[in-house]
């Protein structure tokens, strides 16, 4: 996994409580491998079942406006979105753009003119990011409207699922 501006705690997660904790998976699971956001939210989703909630976790099709009001009163939001770099399908980058702008280029396969890099940075200027902001960019290749997940992103979508589960039941525990 490739990990892009600022600095990861030990545990990978921000620490302070993992109630005020929000985990949005952007995208449309309609247009192939666009849906990676949401399917690793429909992964953590299952997982923690009915137990006590370590985190609270939606989805958001793309539109940017939303994911300002989304995460407001969240102090860690972690948002995932399916990106497009040209590095091998499934490839996982980490972004905390706390400190720096999201690479736009990235993230160019959104469905609406306005997403996630344009809401990370309009919030940024109206001092409304969260205090900690981790973006995972899952490396698509098809996003045609009506294609399947590639098998690579699917693979993915299981992998940060895991990871991101672990790391905030260890969060959790401290």
């Amino acid at each position: 996994m490739r990990s892009r501006g600022g600095r990861r705690s030990a545990g990978g997660a921000a620490r302070g409580g993992a109630a005020s904790s929000l985990l949005i998976g952007v995208g449309n699971r309609w247009r192939g491998d666009d849906g990676a956001g949401p399917a690793v939210s429909r992964l953590l989703r299952r997982r923690q079942g009915g137990a006590a909630a370590p985190l609270r976790i939606s989805e958001a099709d793309g539109g940017g406006l939303g994911l300002i009001e989304a995460w407001a009163g969240a102090s860690t939001v972690f948002l995932i979105d399916a990106v497009c770099s040209g590095e091998d399908p499934g490839t996982i980058h980490r972004f905390e753009p706390g400190a720096q702008p999201l690479p736009a280029a990235l993230f160019r396969h959104s469905t609406h003119a306005f997403g996630v890099v344009e809401a990370v940075e309009l919030a940024r200027v109206l001092a409304r990011l969260p205090p900690r902001l981790i973006v995972y960019g899952i490396e698509g290749r098809q996003f045609a409207p009506g294609a399947a997940m590639s098998p690579e992103v699917e693979l993915a979508t299981r992998i940060l699922a895991s990871q991101l589960w672990h790391e905030l039941i260890g969060f959790i525990k401290e």
